[in-house]
């Protein structure tokens, strides 16, 4: 074993008894608790960005379609498209 894989195995084990002994300072027996506390955490704030980017895409699509003049949707004000007038018989 050389020198170095002693050192980074030393200095990896001393970094997880430093997690486990702040959690366990922090966070006593609740420890499960704390994991699935954080998990739900994470999931409400990725679908909290999850939802900012569907509505940053919706406003960047609406805005560039109406600065691009591209306004011809049926829903456009002031837009008129041509339709087929009722003949008289």
């Amino acid at each position: 074993m050389s020198a170095q894989d002693y050192d980074s195995q030393l200095l990896e084990s001393v970094s997880v008894r430093r997690r486990r002994l702040r959690d366990a300072l922090l966070f006593g027996a609740q420890r499960q608790r704390r994991a699935v506390d954080e998990r739900v955490g994470k999931v409400i704030a990725g679908m909290v960005i999850a939802a900012v980017l569907c509505a940053g895409c919706v406003g960047w699509s609406f805005v560039s379609h109406r600065l691009m003049g591209q306004g011809n949707s049926p829903y456009s004000p002031g837009v008129s498209t041509p339709s087929s007038s009722p003949t008289s018989r």
